[in-house]
């Protein structure tokens, strides 16, 4: 038997809900959970209709549904479908579009948990008697009191090329309380094992790729559904460009340089060259190489900046181009979530942290500053392709302490 290392005792009459989606992850949090004494029901989330845009082979609900009842059946669990396409397009959909069309980039995985799995379907949980929602992400849980009140701790995964903490960065401490992640001690190899030892169908199922729940997603097709086609220049910025010289006088104080870190460089068209055209700013994102048709150059072109306002986008020659990197960013305060809310910091605090502005990106150096015009963190060495829209977790040691959206 496989314990679960947060578990140690039988856990009879108390309900879970896990997320089946048809892939191994949750097909061994399901097994992990019944061998516990969990009185556990399988629940597949339908969150999406529309095939057109969906690559088939890749990821095709009617199969993951169909893999999800079979796993039910060979556990012995009751298995129920659960239609959220409504609520998923409204909270989802609708936030990815507004968001490329401003020319940010989302992170629909990350509001995924937040705002389906666990809100929407913990409801439903709940209302089937659960005690605990399940998923099979590969992160841990761990519960301390802290001046007489239990604190939930949100941990990486054992696995450290499978650490999702990241992706449920904007968890809150009530989600937390009612979350369970069964595999989160356990190594891929470890759970495609439990699986193949168990006779489950998806032991050899190659991990799903793309958007939460829809799967693979020709992206372009997608975002044109609702955003339109615009044709518009694309201005490649010579690596000498005056721009990246200009630092702040000496003598600036620490809240200029770190304005200086944090800001976003500020391009003209007549700055560059012209190279080509594109079908809409809204469609590119920082650091985006593919898609840009532009040939004949000595590097890859990079995006640097999009101006959606202006249908504008510019480009720089390889990954070492000046315009790619910075030190720093900010959030606006209403943009910041703390998971451990007894360490958010006050205006003049500062925090020593490890943090990263994207999945699997190893963790990097950096300070917190809570300052009146929001949160800033400023990283020891450049990060490659900040771009606005997208999550920035903390952590210290292996917690994630929060998160926010990069203005």
């Amino acid at each position: 038997m496989h314990n679960i290392t947060s578990m140690s005792t039988k856990q009879v009459n108390k309900r879970v809900v896990v997320g089946l989606s048809g892939g191994v992850d949750s097909s061994v949090a399901a097994y992990l959970l019944k061998e516990e004494g969990y009185d556990v029901l399988g629940l597949f989330m339908k969150n999406w209709h529309d095939d057109s845009v969906t690559i088939s082979k890749e990821c095709p609900w009617l199969e993951d549904s169909n893999d999800a009842m079979l796993v039910a059946q060979k556990l012995g669990i009751p298995f129920q479908t659960v239609d959220l396409s409504v609520a998923y397009k409204e909270r989802i959909v609708d936030y990815m579009f507004r968001e490329y069309e401003m020319g940010r980039t989302p992170n629909p995985d990350v509001l995924c948990n937040r705002e389906i799995k666990f809100d929407i379907f913990l409801t439903i949980a709940q209302s089937l008697g659960a005690d605990y929602v399940a998923t099979g992400h590969y992160c841990q849980k761990q519960t301390t009191e802290i001046g007489g009140e239990p604190v939930h701790h949100l941990l990486a995964g054992a696995d450290n090329n499978k650490d999702q903490s990241y992706f449920l960065c904007q968890l809150t401490q009530d989600q937390l309380a009612k979350a369970l992640f069964p595999i989160g001690h356990l190594k891929k190899d470890e759970v495609r094992a439990i699986a193949k030892e168990q006779g489950l169908i998806t032991a050899e199922k190659r991990d799903s790729q793309g958007l939460c729940f829809i799967g693979k997603v020709r992206l372009p097709d997608f975002l044109q559904q609702q955003l339109k086609a615009k044709e518009g220049p694309i201005i490649e910025i010579p690596h000498d460009w005056s721009g990246y010289s200009k630092q702040p006088d000496e003598g600036a104080t620490d809240d200029q340089w770190h304005d200086y870190w944090r800001t976003p460089f500020q391009y003209e068209p007549a700055d560059g060259i012209l190279v080509g055209t594109h079908q809409g700013a809204h469609f590119f994102t920082i650091g985006q190489r593919k898609g840009l048709s532009v040939g004949g150059k000595q590097e890859p072109l990079f995006v640097l900046a999009t101006d959606v306002g202006r249908n504008i986008i510019y480009v720089g020659q390889g990954k070492a181009h000046p315009g790619l990197h910075r030190r720093g960013l900010r959030m606006t305060q209403s943009e910041v979530h703390w998971v451990r809310t007894d360490l958010s910091l006050s205006v003049g605090q500062e925090l020593e942290i490890k943090a990263r502005i994207r999945y699997r990106q190893p963790l990097e150096s950096a300070r917190l500053y809570q300052k009146d015009s929001g949160l800033y963190v400023i990283f020891e060495k450049e990060q490659t392709a900040i771009s606005s829209g997208q999550f920035v977790a903390w952590y210290q040691d292996n917690e994630l302490l929060g998160s926010g959206v990069i203005e």
